[in-house]
Parts: C-alpha cells; structure tokens; sequence
C-alpha cells in the first residue's frame, strides 16, 4: 500500500468488498471504523478477505446519544473487544445536539476504555466539544501506554492539542481540516510520527464510492501535509499507517 485512509466508513458503501477491492487496485490501505457492534460483526464478515482493510469495532456517541445503543450493545462491544485490536470510531460528542446525553456517553465510553485496559489495541476516537473530557479519561484509564490512540479530525484548542500530543495520541487529518488556517497550523504543530491521513468517507449508509474521488481526497491532504512539513512527510506518514495497521504498537511501555 503507498497511501492509508484512517479513519474511513467502508461498511457505508453500497458495496463495501467492491470498495475496498478498488482501494487495494489503488494501493490504499483502509482502516474502515464501525457505529456499533451490530455494524462490526456485519462488516467483519464482509471485509474479512480483504487484506488492505482493517476494520474497526465501533459505539459511536451519536448512537449512544440517540439511545440506539443501550446496555445491550455496550455488553456486546465489551465481549467482541477481547477478541480484535482495532476499535473505532468511539469517544465523546458533547455538541448542542446532543446536549443532555453527556453523562450517558461518559459511562459508555469509559467501558469501551475499560474493555482496551489490556492494552494492543488501534483505536480512532471521536472528540467534539469534548476535547478535555476525552483526554481526561484517557488519562484515567492509562489508554494512550500500550494503545495507540487516534484523535480523528481533531477540532479541540491549541492547548488541548500539545495535551493530546504529550499524551502520546496520533491525529487523522483530512483536506477539510487542513482546508483551514488552524487545521493547518495543527498540521505543522502534530509530531510527524503522529501524523495520519483521513477522508472519514462516505458520510453515510447505502453510499456509493467512486474511488477515484477517495483517492484524490487522500493526495490532496497529502499533499497539503507535505506543504507544510516538507519532503519525505508521505514515507513517514505511511510507515506510521502501515505499523499501526499491522498491529506494531509502541506506548510509553515499549512495543506490545
């Protein structure tokens, strides 16, 4: 693979193995993250002979919010998470929308955190308005030594970013952040092995995916990322991808 997607919603597609075959025809790597167990288990099964896509096991805040995923799936996420090293997209929505779901979230997402303690795990973690409440469990939980843990489109403060950063988490940019003067600004500030791409694509179920337009996605943030950090930022980027994916986790406690 020359170029990775992580943090992508293959199982979207109207034909995620169709999709993913296009990716691989392009030399795209594929870390397609899930909204619920339900969803992963379904995917699991579809994207299982693939080789260029891993798929990640989700509860997604939205979902928790609207009440969608109750005690039941937040049980069956802790079951399936003994069984894969990739979790996503989990985390923490704390946005006008779904004001008054926060403290649900919260136990949700600390026994998602709970069910990584163990450590191994490749997670992509939603942050929005949320940013200290995410790190601060996080912390709590010791996730980011063992784990590596992957702010997708990070949107927090510039303090919030040199936290995560210290921390040890990754970040997941895309061509709409670094679109922006401070998502490129946090472009340049993210260390460069800490550094992903990201399209978050498609944006819903029962999507189709002209690939060609994936792609072009991905090279333009590339491209922007080279930019602003120089030659040999892409071999970096995609070392960075290629490791993580294949399950080469390095915390503050050495490899795992």
């Amino acid at each position: 693979m020359r170029i990775f997607d992580m943090h992508c919603h293959l199982d979207f597609a109207d034909d995620a193995q169709r999709a993913a075959r296009e990716a691989a025809a392009r030399g795209i790597g594929c870390f397609s993250v899930t909204v619920t167990p339900q969803d992963y288990e379904a995917a699991v099964c579809e994207l299982e002979p693939c080789e260029n896509v891993r798929v990640g096991l989700g509860l997604h805040p939205w979902w928790v919010a609207d009440g969608l995923c109750g005690e039941d799936d937040i049980a069956l996420f802790e079951r399936l998470a003994a069984s894969t090293a990739f979790i996503g997209e989990v985390g923490l929505d704390f946005g006008a929308r779904r004001s008054g779901t926060e403290d649900a979230q919260v136990v949700a997402f600390e026994r998602v955190l709970s069910a990584c303690a163990a450590g191994g795990k490749v997670l992509s973690v939603h942050a929005v308005k949320a940013e200290d409440a995410v790190l601060d469990l996080l912390e709590r939980h010791a996730l980011p030594e063992g784990n590596a843990c992957i702010l997708h489109w990070f949107s927090g403060s510039s303090d919030q970013l040199q936290r995560a950063v210290a921390l040890g988490c990754f970040f997941s940019v895309g061509p709409r952040m670094v679109a922006s003067k401070r998502g490129r600004e946090y472009a340049k500030a993210i260390p460069l092995d800490r550094l992903l791409l990201e399209t978050d694509a498609p944006p819903q179920p029962g999507s189709a995916i002209p690939y060609g337009e994936i792609e072009t996605l991905l090279v333009s943030a590339l491209e922007a990322v080279e930019l602003l950090r120089g030659e040999g930022s892409a071999a970096r980027i995609a070392q960075t991808s290629e490791r993580l994916l294949g399950g080469r986790i390095e915390g503050r406690l050495g490899a795992v």
